[in-house]
């Protein structure tokens, strides 16, 4: 691997650990960005704030070139409560880095002082913090602020931690890596009453538990299997008190597709199955079916340009990788554009150590080989 200053990486491991401390959610990533802001402003590097909100995007520039490219880490945290009880455990109640964007963060810091502190490249080099990553609404604010007119990039790479492959390893796709996300919600109204008489009442919790049902056959029975969709229900909200049936129920899920076309035959087919569930059990309903993810698909070139960097950088490289049901707003930072999203090993994984657990921790042993990684992709991407 190549080697990264040592000093640099115990450095950036601290930074890592402050944020796993100190994490926000989407949207609220104030004391995030003022950290990034402070370090940035420590190295020495000029930078933007207040981009899409809390977004932030530092430039390194050197003469003798117009090339530019850009590299992106997202910020922000899940609502998730952590069970780790290690020294540098969530202190913001409820809230949680369980995706490891501490660690994403922490090393784009490391690799703003890397590259400043090398001469061997020359051209733009656009280092974009990223919000509001888990709602999927940071990358298309920071677009719409501004982004590639203020900070023109040719090409954009970016990476995720991935529990369970081997430290360091970097996985590059050779086809769609990240799903189209999408979540959906529906609020059932019926007749409240007391439980005891149920007869006089219109349960809308016995209407979401049938509703639920259907919904979970729409993939088993309206998709080709040879396909790929996710339609997960993953909250259900209702009732206050046990002797009595409520007014409402609330059913939220999320839906990952990776083809444009089944992905409207499943809402059509969704939106079917939940008028009719209200129809039979003699509901009202609002409900919403959210379509605007995107699938995350690398360029080819700079798929290839992913691999010849990790190798340059002396790490082990697999292109034997499946895609993930997960989705990353990556995908619109390059929507119509250059760009790659690699995958970088987080070492071997417990049941309760994967990504979005209450358990998971990001490796500190990653940050040198992420560092290397970008580092080597930005600087063979303005040497093309």
């Amino acid at each position: 691997m190549t080697m990264i200053d040592p000093k640099l990486i115990a450095t950036v491991a601290e930074w890592r650990r402050h944020l796993h401390a100190h994490p926000e959610l989407s949207g609220e990533e104030a004391r995030t960005a003022a950290f990034v802001s402070q370090q940035l402003t420590t190295l020495g590097i000029a930078h933007e704030t207040g981009i899409g909100h809390h977004g932030i995007v530092a430039t390194l520039r050197r003469p003798a070139s117009n090339r530019s490219i850009g590299l992106r880490a997202d910020m922000d945290a899940l609502p998730i409560k952590e069970a780790n009880t290690f020294g540098h455990a969530s202190q913001n109640p409820g809230v949680m880095h369980a995706c490891g964007h501490d660690g994403h963060t922490a090393a784009l810091l490391g690799v703003a002082s890397a590259l400043a502190n090398d001469d061997d490249w020359s051209g733009t080099i656009n280092l974009v913090f990223q919000p509001a990553e888990e709602n999927g609404k940071g990358a298309k604010a920071m677009i719409a602020d501004g982004l590639f007119e203020r900070f023109p990039m040719e090409k954009l790479f970016a990476w995720h931690n991935w529990p369970g492959l081997p430290v360091g390893q970097v996985a590059v796709h050779t086809r769609p890596s990240m799903a189209a996300g999408g979540d959906w919600r529906v609020e059932l109204k019926g007749l409240a009453g007391h439980a005891a008489s149920p007869h006089l009442t219109r349960d809308p919790i016995n209407a979401a538990a049938h509703l639920i049902v259907a919904l979970n056959n729409i993939v088993s029975r309206n998709v080709d299997p040879l396909e790929t969709v996710a339609l997960t229900v993953s909250m259900i909200h209702a009732g206050t008190v046990s002797n009595q049936i409520p007014e409402t129920a609330t059913v939220i899920g999320t839906l990952r597709t990776f083809d444009a076309d089944i992905r409207k035959a499943v809402i059509r087919r969704m939106s079917e199955v939940i008028e009719g569930t209200v129809a039979a059990w003699g509901m009202k309903a609002d409900y919403e079916i959210n379509s605007t993810g995107r699938v995350m698909a690398d360029t080819p070139e700079e798929a290839a340009l992913s691999v010849a960097a990790a190798q340059a950088a002396g790490l082990d490289v697999t292109r034997d990788i499946r895609p993930a049901m997960g989705g990353d707003d990556f995908a619109f930072l390059v929507e119509g554009k250059l760009g790659a999203y690699v995958l970088i090993g987080n070492g071997p994984v417990a049941e309760d150590g994967k990504l979005h657990n209450e358990r998971y921790e990001f490796n500190d042993e990653v940050l040198g080989p992420a560092i290397s990684w970008l580092t080597a992709v930005a600087k063979m991407a303005l040497r093309e």
